[in-house]
């Protein structure tokens, strides 16, 4: 199943600036980027529920290459708390999430994140 989060979303300069800043700062960030993707997501697929453990695969697609890939992907922990809280997977542990793959593209026009979710059956 895909998935796609419209994007930039924030990386990790912008979350520990955030939390230089205020120490509420990085917690609201959170909370409303969590609640923004796991709105598009359920818009996108409203009955999408994993049960069994799965893989994810990440196409991060940015507008330029002016953000460092490591920074871009620490976006996946509020993807996948996003997906947790949406109800779309169990948890996020390692017993549900056995792993991930990360790939990267530039697109000026519509940066965003493909998310394609595998389910491992047990």
């Amino acid at each position: 199943m895909r998935f796609v989060i419209p994007g930039p979303l924030p990386g990790l300069n912008e979350y520990i600036e955030a939390e230089r800043s205020n120490r509420h700062a990085a917690a609201g960030m959170k909370k409303k980027t969590q609640h923004f993707i796991g709105a598009v997501a359920r818009s996108q697929h409203r009955k999408a529920r994993f049960t069994n453990p799965v893989i994810m695969h990440y196409i991060w697609i940015e507008k330029d290459r002016r953000r460092d890939w490591d920074n871009v992907v620490f976006a996946r922990k509020f993807i996948q708390d996003a997906f947790v809280d949406a109800g779309i997977l169990i948890d996020d542990g390692q017993k549900y999430v056995l792993g991930f793959t990360d790939r990267f593209a530039i697109d000026p026009k519509r940066p965003r994140v493909e998310i394609e979710i595998v389910e491992v059956k047990k």
